[in-house]
């Protein structure tokens, strides 16, 4: 069993309103860090940075949001405050105090909205391929159409790690890894049906005026490879217009899944962000 493959985290079981919601906590000391991941995904995709980030000397826990992976996967509630109030109760419930929030994609959205929901709360604001965005009206069907594709179950990792990355093997590995295996094959461990429903939201509005509300200093990183990440030019030049003490970092090479193609410069990037003092202070 090679290091990174080592389980060294502990299973949490945080509850909120009848909604059982599943935790990796790598324990350590130190500033606390949330792990949000993005639509579709699982608490795991972020094991090498969160081990990264626990031995440079923090508190990590990565949550399973609701929907995905070990907690309630049909929740009735998918709302963008749903999100937010379950990042809150995970935070009070495994002690975190004033911690780094730190999401991908769907997670960042959660990351931002309970930054500026809950001001006091998080020490600093990492978003990984995420923003305010836009209005999206056809989002719920280009990504239900997307997972409903799936040729589930696939007949093993290696088949998965092929579809699922498109060509990628860290992106393969690490979505093929919130796959749960069943006595036919691996399937999603989540219902397509509620991803497309926790879009709602996001179909009809942006997210400009939470944006403009936010006070936590904020690193925002984008994918630039050949396909690019999901931040335009124009949504971060208005990011920046709105925040002007906005960090940014763009890596070449990435694409939307910045945290799984390359997890060590994303450790180096947030640390290098939490040493700084505007980051680090504790006003």
């Amino acid at each position: 069993m090679t290091p990174s493959s080592c389980p060294s985290w502990s299973e949490r079981f945080v509850t909120r309103d009848g909604v059982r919601l599943a935790c990796r906590d790598w324990g350590g000391s130190g500033t606390g860090v949330l792990l949000l991941h993005g639509l579709a995904g699982h608490a795991g995709e972020w094991d090498d940075t969160a081990r990264l980030l626990r031995d440079s000397g923090h508190r990590v826990v990565a949550l399973d949001q609701r929907g995905h992976g070990g907690s309630e996967r049909h929740p009735g509630d998918v709302s963008r405050a749903a999100y937010v109030a379950d990042a809150v109760a995970v935070i009070d419930q495994l002690g975190l105090d004033r911690p780094v929030l730190i999401g991908q994609s769907l997670g960042g959205s959660t990351a931002l909205l309970t930054a500026a929901a809950h001001p006091g709360l998080p020490r600093a604001l990492v978003l990984v391929e995420a923003g305010p965005g836009r209005a999206n009206p056809g989002v719920q069907e280009q990504i239900g159409g997307w997972l409903r594709a799936w040729p589930v179950p696939f007949p093993s990792r290696e088949v998965a790690v092929a579809y699922l990355g498109g060509g990628k093997e860290p992106v393969g590995e690490g979505w093929a890894g919130g796959l749960e295996e069943r006595a036919d094959g691996l399937w999603p461990r989540f219902d397509p049906e509620v991803m497309v429903r926790s879009l709602d939201e996001n179909a009809t509005r942006a997210f400009w005026e939470e944006w403009a509300a936010l006070s936590c200093p904020t690193l925002a990183v984008l994918g630039q490879g050949e396909q690019g990440g999901i931040i335009g030019g124009e949504e971060y030049a208005e990011m920046v217009r709105l925040r002007p003490a906005l960090r940014g970092a763009g890596l070449p090479g990435a694409g939307h899944d910045v945290h799984l193609e390359q997890p060590g410069i994303l450790h180096r990037l947030i640390v290098d962000f939490l040493a700084d003092d505007s980051a680090a202070s504790d006003d």
